[in-house]
């Protein structure tokens, strides 16, 4: 490679977007997780955070005022209106700490591979920061499955979860690789790695 390639990661809840990345960190790449720039744009105190305890109230506080995400979840979850309004107030910051990570990131490594791992990717349309978008897929049964294990939720409420999302299956089709999580972990680690190395060598 002569200059750093970005992968826009993405998925759906409970598609498997976690394990994809721990495979390509492991590969050498630098991630960044809009996860995590999220949650460090909401700590106490910050703008962001001063506006949704101002709209929201402090009840979706823990005691340490950090914000209980279970418990905003389940109010955004429920309420289109309310998620649309957390995501005006949240996505611009989030929007300029992963543009300043990814410039420093270039200068750094010049000559890497960054994954930009986004779960809301085509919803934010950060696409357009990409040269490419991998999709890790599964089918909508299996999506529930693993919601309703993983969060201990009911089937209404994972139905809700994910209907909150741009359909995978729209993911899949907009992707440049789409990333079958439907079988065995080591599967899905081979194919990831076999096209990681794929970009690498420019073939």
């Amino acid at each position: 490679m002569t200059e750093m390639k970005i992968i826009g990661l993405t998925g759906g809840i409970a598609s498997g977007k976690s394990t994809a990345s721990r495979t390509l960190r492991e590969l050498g790449t630098v991630i960044i997780d809009a996860d995590q720039v999220a949650r460090y744009a909401v700590e106490p105190g910050l703008p962001a955070w001063c506006d949704i305890v101002e709209f929201f109230g402090r009840d979706i506080l823990n005691p340490d005022n950090s914000i209980n995400r279970e418990k905003l979840g389940l109010r955004v979850f429920s309420h289109p209106d309310h998620l649309k309004k957390l995501n005006e107030m949240t996505h611009p910051r989030i929007m300029e700490e992963i543009t300043r990570q990814i410039k420093w990131t270039a200068q750094e490594h010049p000559q890497g591979v960054l994954v930009l791992e986004v779960p809301l990717l085509y919803e934010t349309h950060m696409e357009g920061l990409c040269d490419m978008v991998w999709v890790v897929w599964v089918d909508l049964d299996t999506q529930i499955n693993r919601l309703m294990q993983r969060d201990g939720i009911s089937r209404e409420d994972a139905l809700r979860r994910i209907g909150s999302q741009m359909p995978l299956d729209e993911k899949a089709r907009r992707a440049d690789l789409v990333i079958d999580n439907t079988g065995s972990a080591d599967k899905m680690r081979q194919f990831i790695t076999d096209n990681f190395y794929r970009i690498v060598n420019n073939a």
